[in-house]
C-alpha cells in the first residue's frame, strides 16, 4: 500500500527484485468502474488476480502463498550461489480477507479457512527456515517474524483471528489493533526461548537491520527507529523506556511509556458504520472506552496499566497518585514529541479513478491494457 504507481514501486526504492502487488487480492472487479490489481516480476506486470492468478472466493483455494514460496526460495539459493548477502521481505497476504489457502491445506485445520491459511504460512515459514539450514547459512542469517497489525476482528469468526485477551482488532489504536506477534531467530546469536518485555516498532526494524549490517544510519533526518541489538543479541534485560505514538491519521490518539498507555482520544468507528453491521470490537465493548464517537480526552486521558489490565478495561482512577505521577511523566513526553513534530504533506486526501490500475507497465505484452476513465479528483472520505 506505498502507491501503485511506477516511481512508487519497490525497484525505486532499493530493491533489485520483486515479485508480487502493490496492493492486497482484492476483487474480482469487472475491469469497467474498476481493474483488478496486477502482479509484477520486477517492473513488468505479468497478469491480474482473479484473472491470471486464480482465488476461488467460494471454496478459498489459491496457490498464492505457494508461488510466493517458491519465488522466496529461489531467490536464497541464488544469492547463495553467488556467495552475495541479502536481504529477503517476505509478505504473504493470505490471512487477509478474503482468505485462501492452497488444496493440500484447505480443511486441514481445526480453526476454518482462516487457521488453513495460517497453516501455510507456518508451514511455509518452515521451509525458509529448513532452507536456511540446508544450505549451512542460518547462523550468518538474522530471520524476523511479525505482522503489520492486530487480527481483523471485522472479518471474523470465518476469515478473521483473535488477538486475545486484547482489545478490539485491526483499524483501532487498542492493543488488539496494534499489538503483534514478533519472533526473532538466529541460530549462534540469539539464545532459544528468550523473551524480551521491551516495548518495540516495525520501524526499530530499519535501524536494527543498519546495525546488523555494520551501516551508520543517516544523519540528514530524524529516524523514528531504535536499534534493537543490545536486546536481541546480549539479552540485555535493562528495557530501554521509550515511548510509542499511536495514531490514526494525523491524530496522536494514544501514547505508551513502559506499561502503561495513555489514551488521548477514543473510538472504535462510527455510529453509521456501526448499525450497519461493522464492528472493530465484536463482544468487547467497553463503556467509555470503544466509543462510537471520536471522544477527546486530552486534558484527563485514560490512562490503563498493561501489565495488569491488556484489555484496556479498567482505567486508573485520575484521584490517585499512581495517576498523577504517570500522567506526569507521558505529559512531558507528548509535550516534546508534538514539538519536534514536522507537518507532512497530506498524500490520501484526493481520489481519482483515472489513476487506478488501468495500464500498468507490462500490460500491452499481455493484451491486458483498460482504458482510464477521464481524471475527475474528488476529496476522499474516509470513514474509519
Amino acid at each position: 500500500h506505498l502507491g501503485h504507481r511506477p516511481q512508487y514501486l519497490p525497484l525505486e526504492h532499493g530493491f533489485d527484485e520483486w515479485f508480487g502487488s502493490p496492493n492486497c487480492h482484492f476483487g474480482p472487479y469487472n475491469g469497467s468502474v474498476q481493474p483488478n490489481i496486477p502482479v509484477y516480476n520486477n517492473t513488468e506486470m505479468i497478469g491480474r488476480y482473479f484473472e491470471d492468478f486464480k482465488i476461488d472466493l467460494r471454496t478459498g483455494e489459491s496457490n498464492l502463498t505457494q508461488m510466493y514460496l517458491m519465488e522466496g526460495i529461489d531467490f536464497i539459493r541464488r544469492q547463495t550461489d553467488a556467495k552475495q548477502p541479502f536481504f529477503l521481505y517476505w509478505a504473504a497476504d493470505a490471512t487477509h480477507a478474503p482468505v485462501y489457502a492452497s488444496k493440500s491445506f484447505l480443511g486441514k485445520s481445526q480453526r476454518g479457512r482462516y487457521g488453513d491459511a495460517v497453516m501455510e504460512l507456518d508451514y511455509s515459514v518452515g521451509q525458509i527456515l529448513s532452507l536456511l539450514q540446508g544450505l549451512g547459512i542460518e547462523k550468518n542469517t538474522f530471520v524476523f517474524f511479525t505482522s503489520d497489525n492486530g487480527a481483523a476482528l471485522i472479518s471474523s469468526p470465518h476469515e478473521g483471528g483473535s488477538n486475545g485477551p486484547f482489545l478490539c482488532g485491526k483499524q483501532t489504536t487498542f492493543e488488539g489493533g496494534m499489538r503483534e506477534p514478533a519472533i526473532a531467530w538466529w541460530p549462534g546469536h540469539i539464545k532459544d526461548g528468550t523473551v524480551s518485555l521491551q516495548p518495540a516498532n516495525v520501524m526499530d526494524l530499519f535501524t536494527t537491520s543498519l546495525a546488523l549490517a555494520g551501516i551508520s544510519p543517516p544523519d540528514d533526518r530524524t529516524l523514528d527507529g531504535m536499534d534493537l541489538t543490545a536486546v536481541l543479541l546480549n539479552g540485555s534485560h535493562k528495557l530501554h523506556n521509550r515511548p510509542i505514538f499511536f495514531y490514526r491519521g494525523n491524530e496522536m490518539m494514544a501514547v505508551r511509556l513502559g506499561q502503561y498507555k495513555a489514551h488521548y482520544w477514543t473510538w472504535s468507528n462510527s455510529w453509521e458504520e456501526f448499525q450497519h453491521g461493522v464492528n472493530f470490537c465484536p463482544g468487547q465493548e467497553v463503556p467509555g472506552v470503544t466509543t462510537h464517537d471520536q471522544k477527546e480526552h486530552t486534558l484527563q486521558p485514560l490512562i490503563f496499566h498493561l501489565g495488569q489490565d491488556p484489555g484496556e478495561k479498567y482505567p486508573l482512577s485520575v484521584l490517585t497518585k499512581e495517576y498523577q505521577e504517570v500522567l506526569r511523566n507521558i505529559s512531558a513526553v507528548v509535550q516534546q514529541h508534538q514539538k519536534t513534530l514536522v507537518p507532512g504533506m497530506p498524500q490520501l486526501n484526493m481520489c481519482d479513478l483515472a489513476v487506478m490500475n488501468w495500464a500498468p507497465p507490462g500490460c500491452e505484452k499481455l493484451g491486458k491494457c483498460l482504458k482510464p476513465p477521464k481524471s475527475a479528483p474528488w476529496k476522499c472520505l474516509w470513514p474509519h
